[in-house]
Protein backbone atom coordinates (compact mmCIF):
# COMPACT_ATOMS: atom_id res chain seq x y z
CA UNK A 1 0.00 0.00 0.00
CA UNK A 2 1.78 3.13 -1.24
CA UNK A 3 -0.99 5.69 -0.65
CA UNK A 4 0.36 7.10 2.65
CA UNK A 5 3.67 8.07 1.04
CA UNK A 6 1.99 9.45 -2.09
CA UNK A 7 -0.12 11.65 0.19
CA UNK A 8 3.14 13.32 1.24
CA UNK A 9 4.20 13.91 -2.36
CA UNK A 10 1.06 15.47 -3.81
CA UNK A 11 -0.29 18.81 -2.62
CA UNK A 12 -3.60 18.21 -0.82
CA UNK A 13 -5.27 21.25 -2.38
CA UNK A 14 -4.22 20.94 -6.02
CA UNK A 15 -3.52 17.20 -6.18
CA UNK A 16 -0.30 18.00 -8.07
CA UNK A 17 3.42 17.93 -7.32
CA UNK A 18 6.68 19.70 -8.16
CA UNK A 19 9.71 17.44 -7.75
CA UNK A 20 13.12 19.07 -8.29
CA UNK A 21 15.63 16.51 -9.56
CA UNK A 22 19.19 16.91 -8.27
CA UNK A 23 20.46 13.39 -8.92
CA UNK A 24 22.61 14.32 -11.92
CA UNK A 25 25.95 13.52 -10.31
CA UNK A 26 25.19 9.80 -10.43
CA UNK A 27 25.49 9.67 -14.22
CA UNK A 28 29.20 10.52 -14.59
CA UNK A 29 28.68 13.45 -16.97
CA UNK A 30 30.63 16.59 -16.07
CA UNK A 31 28.27 19.04 -17.80
CA UNK A 32 25.44 17.88 -15.53
CA UNK A 33 27.28 19.30 -12.49
CA UNK A 34 26.93 22.94 -13.50
CA UNK A 35 25.07 24.80 -10.76
CA UNK A 36 25.23 21.93 -8.27
CA UNK A 37 28.94 21.83 -7.49
CA UNK A 38 28.11 22.55 -3.83
CA UNK A 39 25.36 20.07 -3.05
CA UNK A 40 24.90 21.14 0.56
CA UNK A 41 24.20 24.71 -0.57
CA UNK A 42 21.96 23.48 -3.40
CA UNK A 43 19.82 21.38 -1.07
CA UNK A 44 19.61 24.20 1.48
CA UNK A 45 18.38 26.56 -1.25
CA UNK A 46 15.72 24.08 -2.33
CA UNK A 47 14.56 23.44 1.22
CA UNK A 48 14.02 27.19 1.62
CA UNK A 49 12.25 27.37 -1.77
CA UNK A 50 9.85 24.61 -0.69
CA UNK A 51 8.99 22.38 -3.68
CA UNK A 52 6.92 19.30 -2.91
CA UNK A 53 9.90 16.97 -3.32
CA UNK A 54 13.60 16.84 -4.13
CA UNK A 55 15.04 13.91 -6.10
CA UNK A 56 18.43 12.76 -4.79
CA UNK A 57 20.80 9.79 -4.81
CA UNK A 58 21.46 7.58 -1.80
CA UNK A 59 24.77 9.40 -1.23
CA UNK A 60 23.23 12.89 -1.20
CA UNK A 61 19.81 12.14 0.34
CA UNK A 62 21.05 12.67 3.94
CA UNK A 63 21.61 16.35 3.09
CA UNK A 64 17.84 16.69 2.85
CA UNK A 65 16.76 14.21 5.48
CA UNK A 66 19.06 15.68 8.15
CA UNK A 67 17.13 18.97 8.00
CA UNK A 68 14.94 19.23 11.12
CA UNK A 69 11.21 19.85 11.03
CA UNK A 70 8.15 18.51 9.24
CA UNK A 71 7.80 21.06 6.46
CA UNK A 72 10.83 20.20 4.29
CA UNK A 73 10.27 18.73 0.81
CA UNK A 74 9.73 14.99 0.48
CA UNK A 75 12.57 12.78 -0.73
CA UNK A 76 12.37 10.93 -4.06
CA UNK A 77 15.31 8.52 -4.13
CA UNK A 78 17.13 7.71 -7.39
CA UNK A 79 17.76 3.95 -7.43
CA UNK A 80 19.80 3.33 -10.57
CA UNK A 81 23.01 4.39 -12.30
CA UNK A 82 23.49 4.56 -16.09
CA UNK A 83 26.25 5.71 -18.45
CA UNK A 84 24.07 6.69 -21.41
CA UNK A 85 24.42 10.49 -21.26
CA UNK A 86 28.07 10.93 -22.29
CA UNK A 87 29.41 12.34 -25.54
CA UNK A 88 31.17 10.30 -26.74
CA UNK A 89 29.44 7.30 -25.24
CA UNK A 90 31.25 4.71 -23.18
CA UNK A 91 31.14 1.05 -24.16
CA UNK A 92 29.46 -1.12 -23.12
CA UNK A 93 26.42 0.86 -22.03
CA UNK A 94 24.76 -0.10 -18.78
CA UNK A 95 21.95 0.67 -16.35
CA UNK A 96 22.39 -0.82 -12.88
CA UNK A 97 20.05 -0.55 -9.90
CA UNK A 98 21.01 -0.41 -6.23
CA UNK A 99 20.21 -3.93 -4.91
CA UNK A 100 18.87 -2.80 -1.51
CA UNK A 101 17.38 0.45 -2.77
CA UNK A 102 13.91 -0.01 -1.31
CA UNK A 103 15.18 -0.76 2.19
CA UNK A 104 17.47 2.28 1.93
CA UNK A 105 14.49 4.38 0.83
CA UNK A 106 12.45 3.18 3.81
CA UNK A 107 15.27 4.01 6.23
CA UNK A 108 15.60 7.46 4.63
CA UNK A 109 11.82 8.03 4.85
CA UNK A 110 11.47 8.62 1.10
CA UNK A 111 8.08 9.33 -0.44
CA UNK A 112 9.00 7.40 -3.62
CA UNK A 113 11.87 5.86 -5.57
CA UNK A 114 12.75 6.54 -9.20
CA UNK A 115 14.17 4.13 -11.82
CA UNK A 116 14.82 4.53 -15.55
CA UNK A 117 13.23 2.65 -18.44
CA UNK A 118 15.63 3.53 -21.27
CA UNK A 119 14.91 3.00 -24.97
CA UNK A 120 18.13 3.58 -26.94
CA UNK A 121 18.43 2.97 -30.70
CA UNK A 122 20.49 -0.13 -31.38
CA UNK A 123 20.96 -0.95 -27.67
CA UNK A 124 18.07 -3.27 -26.68
CA UNK A 125 20.15 -4.84 -23.90
CA UNK A 126 19.99 -1.58 -21.93
CA UNK A 127 16.18 -1.66 -21.91
CA UNK A 128 16.37 -5.30 -20.83
CA UNK A 129 18.62 -4.28 -17.92
CA UNK A 130 16.10 -1.59 -16.97
CA UNK A 131 13.18 -4.03 -17.09
CA UNK A 132 15.05 -6.49 -14.87
CA UNK A 133 15.80 -3.67 -12.43
CA UNK A 134 12.18 -2.53 -12.39
CA UNK A 135 10.86 -6.03 -11.74
CA UNK A 136 13.35 -6.57 -8.90
CA UNK A 137 12.56 -3.19 -7.33
CA UNK A 138 8.80 -3.78 -7.79
CA UNK A 139 8.91 -6.84 -5.54
CA UNK A 140 10.47 -4.95 -2.61
CA UNK A 141 8.45 -1.80 -3.30
CA UNK A 142 5.19 -3.70 -2.88
CA UNK A 143 6.46 -5.39 0.27
CA UNK A 144 7.38 -2.11 1.95
CA UNK A 145 4.65 0.14 0.53
CA UNK A 146 7.15 2.31 -1.36
CA UNK A 147 5.82 4.06 -4.49
CA UNK A 148 7.82 3.17 -7.61
CA UNK A 149 8.31 6.00 -10.11
CA UNK A 150 9.32 4.66 -13.52
CA UNK A 151 11.06 7.11 -15.87
CA UNK A 152 10.54 6.01 -19.50
CA UNK A 153 13.10 7.82 -21.66
CA UNK A 154 13.00 7.52 -25.45
CA UNK A 155 16.40 8.55 -26.83
CA UNK A 156 17.81 9.25 -30.28
CA UNK A 157 21.31 9.73 -31.62
CA UNK A 158 22.33 13.37 -31.96
CA UNK A 159 23.57 14.09 -35.50
CA UNK A 160 27.29 14.79 -35.65
CA UNK A 161 27.93 13.67 -32.07
CA UNK A 162 28.63 10.44 -30.25
CA UNK A 163 25.80 10.80 -27.76
CA UNK A 164 22.04 10.58 -27.32
CA UNK A 165 19.35 13.20 -27.00
CA UNK A 166 15.67 13.03 -26.12
CA UNK A 167 13.29 11.78 -28.81
CA UNK A 168 9.95 13.54 -28.43
CA UNK A 169 8.10 11.49 -31.05
CA UNK A 170 4.61 11.08 -29.62
CA UNK A 171 4.09 7.48 -30.70
CA UNK A 172 7.42 6.39 -29.20
CA UNK A 173 6.76 8.20 -25.91
CA UNK A 174 3.25 6.74 -25.71
CA UNK A 175 4.57 3.21 -26.32
CA UNK A 176 7.23 3.40 -23.60
CA UNK A 177 4.89 5.08 -21.11
CA UNK A 178 2.40 2.28 -21.72
CA UNK A 179 5.13 -0.28 -20.98
CA UNK A 180 5.94 1.55 -17.75
CA UNK A 181 2.34 1.21 -16.68
CA UNK A 182 2.28 -2.45 -17.64
CA UNK A 183 5.34 -3.00 -15.45
CA UNK A 184 3.43 -1.75 -12.41
CA UNK A 185 4.48 1.88 -12.01
CA UNK A 186 2.89 3.80 -9.15
CA UNK A 187 4.11 7.01 -10.77
CA UNK A 188 5.44 7.77 -14.25
CA UNK A 189 7.94 10.51 -15.11
CA UNK A 190 7.87 11.14 -18.87
CA UNK A 191 9.32 13.60 -21.36
CA UNK A 192 7.20 16.21 -23.12
CA UNK A 193 6.37 15.45 -26.74
CA UNK A 194 7.63 17.52 -29.65
CA UNK A 195 4.03 18.48 -30.37
CA UNK A 196 2.90 19.44 -26.90
CA UNK A 197 -0.76 19.55 -27.97
CA UNK A 198 -0.60 15.74 -28.29
CA UNK A 199 0.37 15.18 -24.67
CA UNK A 200 -3.11 13.95 -23.79
CA UNK A 201 -2.18 10.76 -25.63
CA UNK A 202 0.69 10.20 -23.18
CA UNK A 203 -1.68 10.83 -20.27
CA UNK A 204 -4.10 8.31 -21.75
CA UNK A 205 -1.31 5.71 -22.00
CA UNK A 206 -0.55 6.18 -18.30
CA UNK A 207 -4.19 5.56 -17.41
CA UNK A 208 -4.89 6.11 -13.74
CA UNK A 209 -1.17 6.12 -12.89
CA UNK A 210 -0.18 9.70 -11.97
CA UNK A 211 2.13 11.14 -14.61
CA UNK A 212 4.74 13.82 -13.90
CA UNK A 213 6.43 15.58 -16.81
CA UNK A 214 10.20 15.68 -17.10
CA UNK A 215 11.94 19.00 -17.73
CA UNK A 216 14.96 17.97 -19.79
CA UNK A 217 17.48 20.56 -21.00
CA UNK A 218 17.46 24.27 -20.28
CA UNK A 219 14.89 26.50 -21.95
CA UNK A 220 13.88 30.10 -21.33
CA UNK A 221 11.45 30.84 -18.49
CA UNK A 222 8.43 31.69 -20.62
CA UNK A 223 8.79 28.53 -22.71
CA UNK A 224 9.15 26.45 -19.57
CA UNK A 225 6.07 27.94 -17.91
CA UNK A 226 3.95 27.76 -21.06
CA UNK A 227 4.90 24.10 -21.54
CA UNK A 228 4.07 23.42 -17.90
CA UNK A 229 0.63 24.96 -18.33
CA UNK A 230 0.05 22.92 -21.49
CA UNK A 231 0.79 19.53 -19.95
CA UNK A 232 -1.15 20.29 -16.77
CA UNK A 233 -4.18 21.32 -18.81
CA UNK A 234 -4.09 17.91 -20.52
CA UNK A 235 -4.04 15.95 -17.28
CA UNK A 236 -0.45 15.75 -16.01
CA UNK A 237 -0.29 15.48 -12.22
CA UNK A 238 2.86 17.54 -11.90
CA UNK A 239 6.41 18.09 -13.06
CA UNK A 240 9.93 16.86 -12.35
CA UNK A 241 12.37 19.59 -13.35
CA UNK A 242 16.09 19.58 -12.72
CA UNK A 243 18.44 21.78 -14.74
CA UNK A 244 15.70 24.34 -15.41
CA UNK A 245 15.65 24.97 -11.65
CA UNK A 246 19.13 24.25 -10.35
CA UNK A 247 20.96 25.97 -13.23
CA UNK A 248 18.67 29.00 -13.09
CA UNK A 249 20.05 32.36 -11.94
CA UNK A 250 17.24 32.45 -9.34
CA UNK A 251 16.42 28.87 -8.23
CA UNK A 252 14.08 30.07 -5.48
CA UNK A 253 12.26 32.39 -7.87
CA UNK A 254 11.73 29.83 -10.60
CA UNK A 255 10.57 27.34 -7.96
CA UNK A 256 8.02 29.86 -6.71
CA UNK A 257 6.89 30.51 -10.28
CA UNK A 258 6.46 26.82 -11.02
CA UNK A 259 4.64 26.22 -7.74
CA UNK A 260 2.25 29.06 -8.61
CA UNK A 261 1.44 27.45 -11.97
CA UNK A 262 1.23 23.91 -10.61
CA UNK A 263 -0.81 24.58 -7.48
CA UNK A 264 -2.59 27.90 -8.10
CA UNK A 265 -3.12 27.84 -11.89
CA UNK A 266 -1.30 31.15 -12.12
CA UNK A 267 -0.89 32.72 -15.55
CA UNK A 268 2.53 32.74 -17.18
CA UNK A 269 2.88 36.48 -16.63
CA UNK A 270 1.91 36.16 -12.97
CA UNK A 271 4.50 33.42 -12.53
CA UNK A 272 7.21 35.34 -14.36
CA UNK A 273 6.75 38.23 -11.92
CA UNK A 274 7.98 35.97 -9.12
CA UNK A 275 11.41 35.48 -10.73
CA UNK A 276 14.22 37.86 -9.90
CA UNK A 277 16.14 39.58 -12.70
CA UNK A 278 19.54 38.06 -13.50
CA UNK A 279 22.60 39.90 -12.28
CA UNK A 280 24.97 41.13 -14.96
CA UNK A 281 26.95 38.15 -16.27
CA UNK A 282 24.57 35.53 -14.79
CA UNK A 283 23.20 32.64 -16.85
CA UNK A 284 19.79 33.23 -18.40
Amino acid sequence: MSKPRLNRLFNARSGRALDVAVDHGAFHEHSFLTGIEDMAATVATLVDAGPDAVQLTLGQAPLLQSVPGKQKPGLVLRTDIANVYGDPLESPLHSIHVPDAIEVAVRLDAVAVCVNLLDLPGEPQVREQCIRSILALRTDAERYGMPLMIEPLVMQTKPGTGGYGVDGDTAKVVTLVRQARELGADLIKADPTDDITEYHRVIQAAGDTPLLVRGGGRVDDRTLLERTQAVLSQGARGIVYGRNVIQHHDPAGITAALMAVVHDDASVDEALALIGAPAEGDRA
